[in-house]
């Protein structure tokens, strides 16, 4: 017996995909036993004979179902908290209403002095207007980021406060992440009051982890965040920029090693490099040219070009952080699987996923080198030669689903011929590939169950399933949305739901999953929801 605080759940419905079997019918209500922070007992007979039983808090569940507590393996975290607040024109069909929605809001609310009007989530691939700044008029300054976040669009005067060529009004790429950085430049105390409210939110969805991949100095920041009092709880892994990594050495940041002052809720994360744009922009860097496209950018950008994408991943290495690459296109992804290919040869990675440095209490307890496997982040568009190479090399792949319902149209334009194999979700799991599911929020919201939906159903908007060959069954959807288990000495990280999330897979719709509602959510065994 020990004196940590005790929860005893009776009536769960327990549904972990580390036992498929309870995801495969009704599982009967059953008991789960937390001591302190993890799970101590499993199962009637286990709880009954734990010596902490007796004296443990006691919450009927009443058949609710439990899951474990769910991770969204992709968010920019400042960039989702500030665009909750920004003005939405994702709905507009062309830049003429985008830029109608932001000149009315300004008229009716003027920005301050010295400040920009912001607009968040145009998506303008298919539009048949340009993004012409005078459409943006001359009376305020205005600015709008696209909803894949690798354009700003802005007009003379939003120019002229950020300090750029006010000939250039439509930026994009590493411009354009400049430009979002001086847009998000907010009295600190203001954005961490805005990430805390995101955080609360995403527990209230059943979210208990994010992979943040924040272009600014995430680890800095989450080491500031969990030093204020009565900051909102999430475990975090905190990705490192190359224009960072000097003060991530300095700090000790290595990945998958819990930063010290943090309680074990924040650890390095992966070392962010770019292979690529994005699929709207037309910068997905690909074997095929973009239709109407000529030049030296007629496939896409290459970022990174050459040698210098495995320099780069070299130079995180050697300081301990394990590399993750965004790759879009598919000469993009072959790009990255090249050079990890490299870099298993040279033994810097591997097959043994995290268990190098997974345990250690601090950085101080690890080494520089990180025998570990790699990371891809997006792998929008697969050639089928690359795709046994995912499973060989052990990557892990981060994928979002929700922006294969956002961009369907645009592959279909864009990507045409090709689309069987664009957001093929299916057929890398098929492949042996290790999946993650993530929103890349703000491109796509950070609710695990809108991801799970698109997943499961890949359909929207009452509009039939896009490339249905892809769908993902749910017990899989949902194992790529977890890190733990509902098994003894597992983080008692959990999400208590209001409605049968197995049944809710098969709308063929995907909106019952979209609206699962959640009724709890427990983080190392404390509420961080509690709607029961």
């Amino acid at each position: 017996m020990t004196t940590a605080p005790a929860l005893l759940l009776t009536g769960a419905r327990l549904l972990d995909p580390a036992r498929p079997e309870t995801l495969a019918g009704a599982a009967e209500p059953d008991s789960l036993l937390i001591v302190g922070d993890g799970i101590a007992a499993v199962g009637a007979a286990a709880v009954a004979a734990h010596p902490d039983a007796a004296r443990a808090e006691r919450r009927d569940l009443a058949g609710r179902g439990v899951v474990p507590g769910l991770w969204d393996h992709h968010v920019h975290l400042v960039q989702w908290a500030i665009a909750r607040r920004r003005v939405d024109v994702s709905a507009a069909t062309s830049a003429a209403q985008a830029a109608r929605i932001l000149v009315e809001h300004a008229q009716r609310t003027p920005p301050e002095p010295g400040t920009v009007l912001v607009g968040h989530g145009f998506r303008d691939a298919l539009w048949a207007d340009a993004l012409d700044p005078q459409l943006l008029g001359g009376a305020h300054p205005i600015a709008a980021i696209s909803h894949d976040l690798h354009t700003v669009w802005a007009n003379p005067l939003a120019l002229r406060i950020l300090g750029r060529d006010e000939h250039e009004p439509v930026l994009r790429e590493q411009p354009a992440f400049d430009a979002m950085a001086q847009l998000s430049a907010l009295p600190t105390a203001t954005t961490d009051r805005w990430v805390a409210d995101a955080v609360e939110a995403a527990a209230q969805r059943g979210v208990v982890g994010i992979r943040d991949l924040e272009m600014a100095d995430a680890g800095g920041a989450w080491l500031r965040r969990r030093a204020i009092d009565g900051f909102p709880r999430i475990r975090v892994r905190a990705a490192v920029y190359p224009h960072d990594l000097a003060t991530a050495r300095e700090r000790g940041q290595r990945s998958y090693v819990a930063l010290e002052g943090t309680d074990r809720l924040v650890e390095g994360g992966e070392f962010k490099l770019f292979a690529d744009g994005s699929l709207n922009t037309r910068t997905a860097h690909c074997v095929h040219a973009y239709e109407g496209l000529s030049g030296a950018t007629a496939h896409g950008l290459e970022v990174n070009p050459g040698a210098e994408l495995e320099q780069r991943a070299r130079e995180g290495l050697a300081a301990g952080l394990v590399p993750t690459i965004h790759a879009i296109g598919d000469q993009a992804v072959t790009r990255a699987l090249d050079v990890f290919e490299a870099l298993n040869a040279a033994g810097l990675l591997g097959p043994d996923a995290e268990a190098a440095t997974r345990g250690r209490a601090t950085a101080a307890d690890a080494t520089a080198a990180v025998a570990t496997t790699g990371w891809m982040e997006h792998a929008q568009l697969v050639d089928p030669s690359d795709l046994a190479r995912f499973a060989r090399l052990g990557i892990q792949v981060s994928v979002q689903p929700e922006h294969a319902m956002d961009d369907r149209d645009v592959a279909d334009a864009l990507w045409a011929g090709r689309t069987d194999r664009s957001f093929a979700w299916r057929s890398l799991a098929d492949s042996g590939a290790r999946l993650w599911f993530g929103s890349d929020a703000p491109v796509a919201p950070l609710d695990s169950w809108v991801t799970i939906a698109a997943a499961t159903a890949r359909a929207r908007d009452g509009l039939a399933p896009w490339h249905p060959e892809q769908v993902v069954p749910f017990a899989a959807a949902l194992a790529a949305s977890v890190r733990s288990s509902l098994a003894v000495g597992n983080p008692a990280d959990l999400a208590i739901l209001d409605a049968d999330p197995v049944a809710a897979s098969a709308d063929p719709s995907g909106d019952a999953l979209r609206g699962l509602p959640v009724a709890a959510t427990l983080l190392a065994g404390e509420f961080t929801h509690d709607a029961l």
